[in-house]
C-alpha cells in the first residue's frame, strides 16, 4: 500500500478540546504533552522510527475519519514529506475509519489497540501469554480488513501490522481467523487447568505473596531486581516487563516471601486485553500484599494512579485496603531538592497507616523502609505458637514446615524439639487440631 518506510511512523495524538470533553465527562485530566510522550513510547517500544509527532485538537469526532478534513489533509503532507509508511493514531479507531484514513495518507494506520496488541505480542514468552495475545490480536482483526497481520502459522511475538502481505483473500483469511480463534481457546483452557493445578501447589506452601503493580514504566521491574537480586528486564521502556515473574525472597526477620513482578497498567487498556490478561493478574488477586508502585517524578503521576485503582477495582480489590496495600512513591532520585521537599511534605500529611514509602529502586534509597512496611503488615493479623515434638519426630517437623512459617527451633533441656510457627489467618485451628498443647503467644 504505501511506499513510504515500514519502520519510519508519524504520531498523531487527537484529543477532546475543553468544552468538548466536558460534555463527554472525563476523570483526573492529563497533560496533553504527557499524552503524546506516551503515544511515542509506545511507538518506539516496537522500536519504530518517529519521523514526526503532533498534537490536534477537535471539537468533534468525525465518524468517517476521527480527525477534520483539514488535519486529515495537514498529515497527508506530513507522511508524504518525511516518507512513512505507518501513522499511529493514539485514538480507538472503527475499522471504517482506519481503512479511510488508510487511503488519505497512502499509508498503514494502526490505533492505540492495535499498537498495543503488537507489543504485548513481541512481549510475551509464557505459553498463556503468547496464546492470550494472539486470541486478543485475532479478536480484535477479525471486524477489520485483513490486511495488518501476515500467516497465522507465524510462530514470533507480534502479529505483524509492519509489511504484511496485504489484503488478499479476505474472506479465507477470516475463516481461517475463526478457525485459529476457536483452537486458541480450547489450547488456553487447558494452558489454565494447568495454572490452575500450580495455583494450588503454590496454596500448599506457606509463603505469603508480594505483588508489584503499577503504570508501565513505573518502575516495578527495576524494583523487583533490587529486592530479589534477579535480573528481569528493566529499561525506559513501556511493557519491557509482560509476562509474570515470581522468585522467593528472605525478609530480615527471616520470614520467606514470593514476590511477583507483573505488566504494567496503562491507561484505556483495550477491553479484550483486560480480559485476556485476567489470568496472568491472578498473582494480584491471589497477593498477601499489593505493591502499588508510582513514579512521583511524572507530571501524570495522579492520573497514572487513578488507573491502576480502576483496574484493581475491576479485578475485585479494594484499592483503600491499607492492610493490604503498600503505596510506594518511586523515582525519588529525579526529583531537584525543592521537588524532593514538596512530595515528603505531602506524604507526612497523611495519616501513618495511608503513608506512602518514598524510595528509588535505582539507588536502593527506601528500600529498608519497604520491607518493613510490608513485614508490619504480613504479621499484622498472624498468630505465633510454641509447641514442642519429639525430637525424632521428623513427620510433625515436615508438616509444620510445609504448612507454616517456621521461626525457630531449639532442643531443650530435656531433650525436646521446641518450635515456633507464624500462623496465617484462618489456620490457627489446624495447629490446634494437630497439636492440642500448642500455645499462642502474645503479639
Amino acid at each position: 500500500m504505501s511506499s513510504g518506510s515500514p519502520s519510519r511512523a508519524i504520531v498523531v495524538v487527537p484529543y477532546l478540546n475543553r468544552k468538548a470533553a466536558k460534555t463527554a465527562g472525563s476523570e483526573i485530566p492529563r497533560r496533553i504533552e504527557a499524552k503524546l510522550d506516551e503515544a511515542v513510547g509506545l511507538a518506539r517500544a516496537i522500536d519504530l522510527e518517529i519521523a514526526n509527532a503532533g498534537i490536534v485538537s477537535l471539537s468533534a469526532i468525525r465518524p468517517a475519519t476521527y480527525l477534520g478534513k483539514g488535519k486529515v489533509d495537514e498529515f497527508a503532507g506530513i507522511v508524504r514529506t518525511h516518507g512513512a509508511g505507518l501513522v499511529f493514531v493514539d485514538a480507538a479507531l472503527t475499522p471504517v475509519q482506519q481503512r479511510n484514513l488508510e487511503k488519505e495518507w497512502n499509508a498503514k494506520v494502526v490505533d492505540r489497540t492495535g499498537l498495543i496488541l503488537e507489543i504485548f505480542g513481541e512481549r510475551a514468552h509464557t505459553r498463556e501469554g503468547t496464546l492470550q495475545v494472539e486470541l486478543a490480536h485475532l479478536t480484535y482483526q477479525k471486524s477489520r480488513l485483513v490486511r495488518s497481520w501476515t500467516h497465522l502459522e507465524r510462530q514470533r511475538g507480534g502479529f505483524g501490522f509492519l509489511g504484511g502481505p496485504g489484503e488478499t483473500q479476505i474472506e479465507a483469511d477470516r475463516r481461517m481467523i475463526g478457525e485459529r480463534i476457536s483452537k486458541l481457546e480450547r489450547e488456553i483452557a487447558k494452558v489454565k487447568r494447568t495454572r490452575a493445578l500450580h495455583r494450588e501447589n503454590r496454596k500448599r506452601v506457606p509463603y505469603p505473596i508480594i505483588a508489584l503493580v503499577g503504570y508501565t514504566n513505573a518502575g516495578k521491574s527495576t524494583l523487583f531486581n533490587t529486592l530479589t537480586k534477579a535480573a528481569v528486564r528493566a529499561q525506559d521502556l513501556l511493557f519491557a516487563t509482560l509476562d509474570p515473574t515470581l522468585r522467593a525472597v528472605d525478609l530480615p526477620h527471616g520470614q520467606r516471601v514470593i514476590v511477583s513482578d507483573t505488566v504494567g497498567f496503562i491507561s484505556d487498556l483495550p477491553t479484550m486485553l483486560i480480559a485476556a490478561f485476567r489470568a496472568t493478574l491472578e498473582e494480584v488477586v491471589e497477593a498477601d500484599i499489593i505493591v502499588h508502585v508510582r513514579d512521583v517524578s511524572h507530571g501524570d503521576t495522579e492520573a497514572q494512579a487513578a488507573d491502576v485503582t480502576k483496574i484493581l477495582l475491576e479485578l475485585g480489590i479494594n484499592p483503600n485496603d491499607r492492610n493490604r496495600i503498600v503505596e510506594v512513591w518511586n523515582k525519588i532520585d529525579r526529583l531537584d531538592a525543592e521537588e524532593r521537599v514538596g512530595i515528603e511534605n505531602i506524604a507526612a500529611r497523611r495519616p501513618q497507616e495511608e503513608r506512602p514509602v518514598l524510595l528509588s529502586a535505582v539507588t536502593g534509597e527506601g528500600i529498608p523502609d519497604l520491607v518493613a512496611a510490608i513485614e508490619t503488615r504480613l504479621n499484622a493479623d498472624r498468630k505465633v505458637f510454641s509447641l514442642e515434638l519429639d525430637a525424632a519426630d521428623g513427620a510433625s517437623l515436615s508438616w509444620l514446615h510445609r504448612q507454616f512459617e517456621v521461626l525457630e527451633r531449639e532442643l531443650t533441656k530435656a531433650g525436646r524439639l521446641r518450635v515456633r510457627v507464624r500462623v496465617a489467618p484462618g489456620k490457627a485451628d489446624l495447629i490446634r487440631q494437630k497439636f492440642p498443647n500448642a500455645v499462642a503467644l502474645a503479639a
